[in-house]
């Protein structure tokens, strides 16, 4: 790893999502979109890395993750959640293909949203984000991330759709090629997708079926 962090916060921003704030070292940069590979500074845990994406600014004096943890396996994700301020972690050089080329359509299933945040509060900050949307599926109300700050943001040009609740304003279906054709009406623009792989599979074969470039798709590789 290149560089040593110190937590500094954490707390719960859904039921299952936690917002972790650590130091951020000198002179270092990365492009919105990006990930880091972070790791615990324990004998157990230093060489068990995962990938996370910043979802601050580089503005910013800190750094931010996201991070939602699946208590389901014993992983570094629950492990990330118990931490208390002042834990050391390992943090890596950022990487990754997700960056913003151009005005387009944002499209996440769950924790996919992570690589999203930092592009969109880099646009918001700029004012760049008309006439951009973002289409965002999650299994409940409950698990969506930051909501607020998006329905804030993107205003008419967000679509929610929870896949197991049905509740007043979000939508309950699959994200699939009958859904993207009633909510895109313009092809001609860039579509950054991530979520889990089948739900990747299923959105970026869609919008290919509907005409798009395969240039014009963003997600990481």
């Amino acid at each position: 790893m290149d560089f040593e962090v110190k937590l500094l916060m954490s707390e719960f921003v859904t039921h299952d999502v936690r917002r972790i704030i650590v130091t951020r070292p000198d002179n270092f940069r990365f492009e919105p979109g990006q990930g880091v590979e972070l790791a615990i500074d324990t004998p157990q845990l230093r060489e068990q890395g995962r990938p996370f994406t910043p979802t601050s600014l580089n503005e910013d004096l800190v750094l931010e993750f996201t991070i939602k943890a699946y208590p389901a396996h014993n992983s570094v994700t629950q492990a990330l959640h118990k931490l208390r301020p002042g834990a050391n972690l390992l943090m890596s050089e950022p990487f990754g293909t997700i960056h913003y080329k151009g005005p387009g359509v944002f499209i996440a299933g769950g924790a996919g949203i992570t690589p999203f945040i930092a592009i969109v509060r880099d646009l918001a900050r700029k004012g760049n984000l008309s006439n951009q949307g973002m289409i965002f599926s999650n299994r409940t109300p409950a698990d969506i991330i930051y909501e607020k700050e998006l329905r804030y943001v993107f205003g008419n040009e967000l679509v929610l759709t929870c896949t197991e609740s049905q509740a007043p304003g979000y939508k309950q279906r699959r994200i699939d090629k009958e859904f993207l054709t009633e909510h895109i009406k313009d092809l001609d623009q860039q579509f950054y997708v991530c979520g889990p792989p089948g739900f990747m599979e299923v959105v970026n074969g869609a919008l290919q079926e509907l005409g798009v470039a395969p240039d014009a798709l963003v997600f990481e590789l």
